[in-house]
């Protein structure tokens, strides 16, 4: 027994002097790795962090944004009202006479003058047109945008609803939602001899991500310029004319001025579904904030989404239904939450406010309209 526990010392004994060799050599350099790593992780996790934080907020929410304008020959009053109404806020405010695409005023222009941003919902009017007219929906057509959910196109407007819009773009195609969106302008300058705009972007394929349906629901792979979208929105409330924009910038210019005609849309018996949606939109939609009064309404579409670091807020709107007075492109940037599209319908509600206060537009009614006979065509 004595020889045979001596015995089986030996192997335990064996055991642990290699327990005590081997430990060191495989637990010692194991927790250096393991530290090496975590501050490694650390450091670039820290890095990545500061990286975007710097993108997410280069964009800053408050500017002077009439800084560098030109403003002579704005309409002084439109020009105001844009003025007061923007603030101290990042943006730019369009103005134009949706009857002759002429430009009234610009706040911020080298904003609206820039290469374009993603339309967000704006894309939305084009793709409602676009179905109604190659006949994927009618005015009642009810499409479902989620369980036990059904919307027709005014609600869908209204309340800028991306599942029935996707379901329009994937039932139209690539194609016919590309032709659609040139046919409105986009892609290609909507101003008339008017050096500092640019043409925007307009794709070629569907976009990598979400394809024709992320495309008709927000404008994916698309880059517009408020003022394309202020052509567009003319396009609609003047029931199908697409006006070359012009920007007066001189005496003789604004006393020789001729309205210019891009195209037209025959698109004008499409239009009053169109317009009850962007009116629904303003009434008890998203564009709630662009309130005028009892008597009267604006028709417009919101957008909100985010690019390249910012946050983005859209309205496009005009006045009046019957005898549209003006057209009214707000964009809005900046990192705060507040950056959307309601809030930029609230800033054009005030304009509208502000000049109904004026007696804006019962003075312009006043005057006597260019006769049609005038109005030239360039190609």
């Amino acid at each position: 027994m004595k020889t045979r526990s001596s015995f089986l010392r030996i192997p335990a004994i064996i055991l642990c002097l290699f327990i005590a060799g081997a430990l060191p050599a495989l637990a010692v350099p194991r927790p250096r790795v393991q530290r090496k790593v975590v501050r490694h992780s650390v450091r670039h996790a820290v890095r990545h962090a500061e990286r975007r934080r710097v993108v997410r907020y280069r964009v800053p929410t408050y500017t002077d944004s009439e800084k560098g304008d030109v403003t002579e020959y704005d309409d002084p009053v439109v020009r105001q009202a844009a003025v007061q109404a923007l603030g101290r806020y990042n943006g730019s405010v369009v103005a134009i006479d949706p009857s002759t695409g002429r430009i009234l005023s610009i706040v911020n222009q080298k904003l609206a003058f820039s290469t374009g941003f993603i339309p967000c919902s704006t894309i939305k009017p084009v793709i409602a047109v676009a179905a109604l007219q190659e006949g994927v929906v009618t005015r009642n057509s009810m499409i479902r945008v989620a369980p036990h959910k059904y919307l027709n196109m005014t609600e869908a407007l209204a309340h800028s609803n991306n599942a029935f819009f996707e379901e329009l773009g994937r039932r139209m195609g690539f194609a016919t939602v590309a032709h659609y969106g040139r046919l409105f302008g986009l892609g290609e300058r909507a101003g008339y001899h008017i050096p500092e705009e640019h043409p925007g972007g307009f794709p070629t394929a569907p976009p990598a991500f979400g394809g024709v349906a992320r495309m008709s629901s927000f404008g994916q792979g698309i880059q517009m310029t408020p003022l394309q979208l202020g052509a567009m929105a003319s396009t609609i409330a003047n029931g199908g004319t697409l006006y070359y924009l012009q920007y007066p910038q001189s005496a003789e210019a604004q006393e020789n001025f001729v309205p210019r005609v891009k195209r037209k849309l025959n698109i004008e018996s499409l239009l009053p579904e169109v317009r009850d949606g962007m009116l629904a939109a303003v009434l008890y939609g998203t564009a709630r904030l662009s309130y005028i009064s009892d008597d009267e309404q604006a028709a417009g579409k919101t957008g909100s989404c985010s690019e390249d670091g910012s946050r983005l807020g859209w309205f496009v709107s005009y006045a009046d239904q019957t005898h549209p007075k003006i057209v009214l492109v707000v964009l809005m940037r900046g990192h705060s939450h507040a950056v959307m599209g309601p809030m930029a319908a609230g800033i054009a509600g005030h304009i509208y406010r502000r000049l109904n206060d004026e007696n804006y537009f019962g003075t312009r009614n006043a005057e006597a309209r260019t006769p049609a006979a005038e109005i030239g065509s360039a190609q």
